[in-house]
């Protein structure tokens, strides 16, 4: 009896082993998988936080890195990159071997002593030089030890061009009036002196004074078109304009001048209408043959032609045979104050202003507007403008 009996313990210890090991393992099973949902999560977690951190710094307009104690770079964002022209996995390398620039390293060696660094302007060179400012951070632990570092980024190029461009604006301003204005003073000066007293050269010296007033009349108007277009003030009366009757009005207006330079001017504009302030048009068409008559070839011929380029837009131009223009020209012709030949440009009494005046009359109306060049072979001035029948005012959209 008594083997009988341990036998049947051996067999319920057995199974009782067994269904405790395969409960362990059921138990073990599902704490595993509970594991590894829970790691999933964290993992999850840990990347939609990641996603969302460099979400956000890529949002930045300015360029951003994070830097560990060492001055390893451990965050970047796109506008750090694509400022910098930086490709590629740049983390763990320090901010020298990724940019080349040696100021960058003494900034963030100073942020062992100071808090911040801020309004560095640092010049990387290349086409236009370019400039960023560099603010910097320091980080620090609970108790005072540098931890690592922030540094962000601003470019500043546009900033300085436009700062250049102004600065260069106000020069040229200065410069034109002050020519006139010396040349009425030194006039009104000799007359006073006793040419006044001498009728013929009081006469000679009073349309001279006459011409420079006129002169600087000229330049004021043109500066205030100029500033009241560009500032989006101006308010364009759109209407449909028939382009070759208002060509010839145009040809008609300047037929005594191009006469006077034996000049032969050409209608060729298309039979087409054009969704245009006429007033503004009339500006535009007039700087453009005035200029294509004064520097084109004496003798020879101005045109004003054109074509559909698609439903919505008619291309126009003014061609002459002239000399044409430099190639560093071509591209610069239309910035205030630029003139391809000073003295000749002063001599035949131009502003400066009037193809900037054309350009922002022509983008006012939406279009666009360019020169085509080769020296000897004349030149050629597009732009275009749009084609429809509204008739209501509309304000000019500002330009950018």
């Amino acid at each position: 009896m008594w083997p009988a009996l341990t036998l049947l313990l051996l067999l319920a210890f057995g199974g009782g082993h067994l269904w405790w090991r395969r409960r362990q393992q059921e138990v073990e099973s599902v704490l595993r998988r509970e594991i590894g949902e829970l790691r999933a999560q964290q993992a999850e977690a840990s990347a939609h936080e990641q996603a969302q951190r460099e979400a956000l710094f890529n949002s930045m307009v300015e360029g951003f890195l994070l830097l560990d104690e060492a001055g390893r770079i451990q965050i970047s964002n796109r506008a750090f990159r694509e400022l910098f022209g930086v490709t590629g996995d740049i983390r763990g390398r320090t901010v020298i071997e990724v940019l080349r620039l040696h100021e960058l390293p003494d900034l963030v060696e100073r942020l062992a002593r100071e808090e911040r660094v801020l309004g560095r302007e640092l010049r990387l060179g290349g086409p236009g030089g370019r400039c960023v400012e560099v603010n910097a951070a320091a980080i620090r632990n609970g108790g005072g030890a540098r931890r690592g570092s922030i540094l962000v980024f601003h470019d500043l190029t546009r900033l300085k061009q436009l700062e250049s461009a102004s600065t260069e604006f106000v020069a040229n301003v200065s410069h034109e009036l002050r020519t006139p204005l010396s040349m009425i003073k030194g006039y009104v000066e000799t007359l006073l002196n006793g040419a006044k007293d001498h009728p013929e050269t009081a006469t000679k010296f009073l349309q001279t004074i006459e011409r420079h007033a006129n002169r600087l009349a000229l330049l004021i108007e043109d500066l205030l078109t100029s500033s009241e277009l560009e500032s989006g003030r101006a308010v364009l009366h759109l209407k449909p304009v028939a382009l070759r009757p208002f060509a010839a009005k145009v040809i008609e207006d300047f037929a005594p001048r191009a006469q006077a330079r034996g000049v032969k001017l050409l209608n060729e504009a298309p039979d087409l209408t054009v969704h245009a302030d006429a007033d503004r048009l009339q500006q535009v068409f007039a700087n453009l043959v005035d200029n294509a008559i004064k520097y084109g070839r004496a003798g020879g011929s101005v045109t004003i032609g054109g074509q559909v380029l698609d439903a919505k837009r008619v291309q126009l131009c003014v061609r002459d045979d002239g000399p044409g223009l430099p190639p560093d020209a071509v591209g610069r012709i239309f910035e205030r104050f630029y003139r391809v030949d000073k003295a000749r440009s002063r001599e035949a009494g131009g502003t400066g202003l009037g193809l900037s005046i054309v350009k922002d009359i022509v983008q006012a109306h939406g279009g666009e507007v360019w020169a085509e060049s080769q020296p000897g072979q004349g030149a050629t001035f597009f732009f275009t403008l749009p084609r429809g029948d509204r008739t209501e005012p509309v304000r000019q959209p500002e330009l950018i």
